[in-house]
This record gives C-alpha cells, structure tokens and sequence, in this order.
C-alpha cells in the first residue's frame, strides 16, 4: 500500500481533522499540504462531499437541511515539483475504493427544490434518501429492493488550483448568468422550473467555506472570492464522469506553480449524469494516485480543458433496455436540437417504466442516479430533434426488466420522502 499522506477521521469535523483540513473552495492562494515529485505514487483519503452531515438512517430531513455552502470536501492540495503554468498534470488512478473500516455505507439523494433542486426537480420537489450498502465494490439497498451490482467507482471532482485571472473570468461569467437571471428566470434555456429557485450558479460565499490550512484573517478575505467547487470548469472540477474508474489516466491543465491538485466527492457507483443531483452513491472512499507533469502540455497537445483515457477495470454489462428522448418537453413544447429536454424525456420514459415493475417515481430516479446507465447524445443534425438516449442495465436486477416480462409485479417499498419541501 503507498504511503497515505492526506488522512481522514469520518468521526470529527472537515474543520477539526487530526491532520490537515480539507478545503471546499478553488483559489490559487489556499497553501499546498502534500508535496509529491513526478513519478511518485501516494495514497489519499477524503470524506464524503458533504463532510459527515448525512448518516446511515432513515431521515430524509438530512437531505432537506443539508448545508451546500460547504461542499465539496477535497484532499489536498497536492504540490507536485516540477510542474509550471501551461504544463498538464497527468495523474493515474491506480486504485480506489471505500474506508470500510471507517464508513460501510453510501448514500444518494433528491435535493429540494428549494435547496439545490435537480434535473427533475419538477417532477421531484421534495427531498428523499436512499442507504446503500458497500460490501467492497458490490452495492445494495434496504430502500431500492432486488437491485444488486458492482459499482463503478470513481472521483467526482478532481482538479488543479486556478491562477488569479482565471478565477476572476469564472465569478465574472457565472455573475452575469446570475443576473440574468434573476431580472427573467424565464429567460433561462432549460431551467428546470423557469422560477427564482433552483438557482442557475452559485457565487463565491464565504459562509461554509473551508480554505484548507490557509491563515484565519487570509482565508476570510480569500473566501470573498473563491469559487465553489459546484460545477466543472477548464480546470477539472466537479466532471461526475462515472467512467474515470480505477486504471484512468487524466490530464489536468496547470495554472499555478505546483499545479495544487485537489480530488474527492467520491462515487461507489453513478449513472451518466448524475440526475438527481446528490444522483451517485457518496461515500468517504480513498485514491492511490501517480503523477506526473506534461512540460507545455497545453501548448503540445492543443488543450485547455482535461483530458482522460477510461480505465478497463469495472462491471461490464451487456443487456441492456434502451430509452429515447427527443426536443419536445412534456407540455408538447417543440424546440431546436436540444439535448438537454431530450435527456429529460428519456430519463422520464424510464421511470415510467420501472413504476411498472413495482417502484415509485422516486425510488426509480434514484436507480437512474446510481446505476451505471449509458447516457447518449445519438443525433443533434435531425432538426428539429436532438435524440437522447438511456441505456438501463439489466444485470443489475434480481428479475428481468425485458418488456415482454411485464405484467402484476409486487410493491417494491419506497424510499425516504420528506412532506416538507421548505424545512
């Protein structure tokens, strides 16, 4: 086992761990507290996304309350010597897995409309909670009965430090996404609900925010404008691409000097896109990592964002019920080539469908969420239909989804639904 040089107590505290706090905000100021030389393999450990506030029961108020201004959690940062603006981190994910000695569960979520949202949050207001449990890489649930499989696991996030000028370029792109869209939330293309909430991007806050091991009176003043580490940007951030599993290799782009690489919102398994927000199975996990530095590699490839080859480690279907979509929304509303609406009616088609087969809207959504589903993009020239299609594993279940199985199936339980949307 490689040396664990960033450690974690699932018991305390992001701000109170044993060694070095984690950070949830990307700034190029917060201060290295790993040093790794090209060619080094190191192991990290880091908590779930929301460090610790959700816990394995049956109360889906912890989903509803959850605090987002303090997510996500990230070992590191990682210096790794040698590596200069313009050079691209490559880091290989040689393994990974979760802290069972530590946490034995995972979970997944609905956010509230009020309080995240989701890609259905129309369909889905309210906050609910599925349990899983980790028996190594093989995953189930009290909550979302006769589904059992092999997850692909995998880091949500992960990612180098931005330079000054690029951070000023995110909050000041993401600030007039804002503004728009609180002077016309209909003016938003594809917004869930067309409303005030759930809100488009999040601006830099320093309520929640953990700047690592930064000085006090520093970190305040940073956390002015230190981005969230909600979305995925040029830099890496927050992909939630199920496929950079165990045997990837990733190139992140290099900003500052010692790149200051940052990695965590681990996955024991995840469906294409993430649907429902909190959609993959989080968990505390750790990551052995190798690095090394691409001298220009920016320059010498032709990239500014990440690039990756998907490792060949991970369950491997072969049946699979396949959904389409297309560019008319459930009102009948015709648009032009949008994937983002076709997406939404093939993952609605198959919720309706696994209804048929005993489970509720939300037990489903959760299963879309956490179930290695292929999501494509099949054909964006037809006009005026985007074609999106979903791809439901059928070895993931204990009975056979085949259409020509349909018929009475039993009640398949629900999972935990607050009645209380607003707290």
């Amino acid at each position: 086992m490689p040396e664990v040089t960033f450690e974690v107590d699932v018991d305390s505290s992001p701000d109170e761990q044993p060694g070095s706090n984690p950070f949830n905000r990307w700034h190029p100021d917060i201060p290295a507290v790993v040093e790794a030389d090209p060619g080094e393999t190191m192991r990290l450990e880091a908590l779930d996304w929301t460090g610790g506030q959700i816990r394995d029961n049956d109360n889906a108020n912890e989903i509803r309350d959850v605090d987002l201004t303090q997510v996500h959690y990230l070992a590191g940062p990682v210096h790794v010597n040698g590596a200069e603006p313009g050079d691209l981190l490559k880091v290989e994910f040689l393994d990974m897995g979760p802290l069972n000695d530590r946490w034995e569960f995972g979970f997944t979520g609905t956010f509230s409309q009020q309080n995240g949202g989701g890609f259905l949050t129309d369909h889905f207001p309210n906050a609910a909670k599925s349990i899983w449990d980790l028996e190594g890489y093989t995953v189930s649930s009290r909550h979302i009965p006769d589904v059992r499989y092999q997850g692909k696991i995998h880091p949500g996030l992960a990612g180098c430090a931005p330079d000054q000028e690029l951070l000023e370029e995110w909050n000041e792109r993401e600030q007039k996404l804002i503004d728009k869209h609180e002077k016309d939330p209909e003016s938003t293309h594809d917004h869930p609900t067309g409303e005030a909430e759930p809100p488009v991007a999040n601006p830099p806050t320093k309520e929640g925010a953990l700047m690592g091991e930064m000085d006090a009176d520093d970190a305040e003043a940073a956390a002015e404008e230190a981005a969230r580490t909600v979305p995925p940007r040029e830099h890496g951030g927050n992909h939630d691409i199920k496929d950079l599993s165990i045997g990837s290799t990733v190139y992140f782009p290099v900003y500052v000097e010692g790149a200051k690489f940052g990695i965590g919102d681990f996955h024991a398994s995840q469906g294409d896109g993430e649907i429902s927000f909190c959609g993959a199975i989080e968990m505390a996990a750790y990551i052995d990592v190798e690095f090394d530095v691409v001298k220009d590699g920016m320059n010498k490839y032709g990239v500014d964002h990440p690039i990756f080859e998907p490792g060949n480690r991970g369950p491997t279907f072969e049946d699979y019920v396949t959904f389409c979509g297309y560019s008319v929304t459930e009102d009948g509303e015709q648009h032009y080539i949008d994937s983002h609406t076709a997406y939404r009616r093939a993952s609605l088609q198959a919720i309706d469908y696994l209804k048929k087969f005993g489970y509720t809207g939300q037990q489903a959504y959760h299963l879309l969420s956490t179930v290695p589903i292929e999501g494509r993009q099949s054909g964006v020239v037809d006009v005026p239909n985007a074609c999106s299609t979903l791809a439901l594993p059928k070895g993931v279940f204990d009975f056979d989804i085949s259409p020509e199985s349909l018929g009475e199936h039993e009640d398949r339980g629900n999972i935990s639904i607050t009645d209380d949307p607003l707290g």
